[in-house]
């Protein structure tokens, strides 16, 4: 009788493996959240537009919010203790935060869209360049294809320029310190903040005025590496410090030395923290203009070659556009529509940082626990 009790006790319990969930959502919760948000709407739509001379969308939504937390505040506090309102409170208003956030960057790109949906839809936009198109051309001549090489092969020679550099800055900083981490961490948190116009004009100095190498991609490739530099160093220094200090106890007590440790323990384990930050810095260089236009200038015709003469690129493009052929209905919309490729450009690479980014430092990816598995049964 002991045994089948006991044996019953253990296959109630949940496995090692198996994930406790400790947050659940119970329909108390749901209709608690529902009956906030409609009494708020109702409120505010009988103070905001019927009782006070206000008018407005962002500032009926912006009420509907404050009133929708006081409401939801009061109807936890009715049912639950003062710790469980504190908890759902907190996690309704980050939660809600997240939705608002990821509601911006939707409308965002479901407006650039809109607004760009009669160039996209032709296939010149995506294969040809504006060299041959004129003022008054309709939408079926030229398009985006110069600019968007452009991007690709300045993103990738800033990638190339920056990567290293930085990973390196972030082993010093993480694995090495001394006297000097001080001024160069001084150093990297000023180039954060620093506008990306002063590293355009740092090129232009520097290299096309004192060096003669001219407006070029590879100008505006040195630029764009200075603005990637400060996300790759600092968002890697903290992925360096997340690796546990025990895997690096581990290697000196095996006699590895300290470069052997970082390259053949430390580096790897933190790889995919480092791509993210990689891809992050990507995302935020591709989108640059102002150091662009200053170094490489502006062309209409492709330039595959980036080490001479003018090249376009995907924001560049937006800007001619927009504040030099604004006054043409059909620019405007190419412009549209070059923003919308840009668009999910960073999406892209912002998910593809998600992705690299959702292991912890040193954990297996799927693949890689299946190959140990097999390699197992086979020993």
């Amino acid at each position: 009788m002991t045994t089948v009790d006991t044996g019953a006790r253990q296959a109630s319990q949940p496995s090692a493996d198996e994930p406790l969930r400790i947050r659940t959502v119970t329909p108390e919760d749901v209709l608690t959240l529902v009956g906030a948000a409609i009494g708020a709407l109702g409120l505010d739509w009988l103070v905001y537009e019927r009782l006070l001379p206000w008018t407005g969308a962002l500032g009926f939504w912006v009420c509907w919010y404050a009133l929708f937390a006081l409401f939801y505040v009061a109807a936890a506090t009715m049912r639950w203790n003062r710790l469980v309102v504190r908890d759902k409170t907190v996690a309704v208003l980050v939660s809600t935060g997240g939705v608002f956030a990821t509601a911006v960057v939707v409308d965002q790109i479901g407006y650039s869209f809109v607004k760009s949906l009669s160039a996209i839809v032709h296939p010149n936009f995506w294969t040809s360049t504006m060299v041959s198109t004129g003022f008054l051309q309709p939408l079926s001549s030229g398009g985006m294809a110069h600019a968007a090489v452009g991007s690709l092969e300045q993103l990738g020679i800033a990638t190339l320029l920056a990567v290293p550099l930085g990973i390196t800055a972030a082993v010093f900083l993480a694995e090495v310190g001394g006297a000097l981490a001080r001024p160069v961490r001084t150093i990297v948190n000023a180039m954060t903040a620093l506008p990306s116009i002063i590293a355009g004009l740092l090129i232009y100095a520097l290299v096309v005025l004192s060096f003669g190498l001219g407006k070029c991609g590879l100008a505006a490739a040195m630029a764009i590496s200075i603005v990637m530099l400060p996300t790759v160093i600092r968002a890697g220094e903290v992925v360096l410090r997340v690796v546990p200090g025990t895997l690096r106890e581990a290697s000196f007590a095996l006699g590895a030395s300290h470069w052997r440790t970082v390259w053949k323990v430390i580096l790897p384990t933190a790889r995919s923290g480092l791509a993210t930050a990689v891809v992050l810095a990507m995302a935020r260089g591709i989108g640059e203009t102002a150091p662009v236009l200053l170094v490489a200038g502006y062309s209409n015709s492709m330039n595959v070659n980036a080490f001479s003469g003018w090249q376009a690129t995907l924001p560049t493009f937006i800007f001619n556009n927009v504040y030099v052929y604004g006054e043409y209905p059909e620019y405007v919309e190419r412009a549209f529509g070059a923003g919308f490729a840009l668009m999910l450009v960073v999406v892209v690479l912002f998910s593809i940082a998600r992705i690299l980014g959702g292991k912890r430092p040193g954990e297996l990816s799927k693949r890689q626990l299946r190959r140990l598995r097999r390699e197992a049964q086979q020993s």
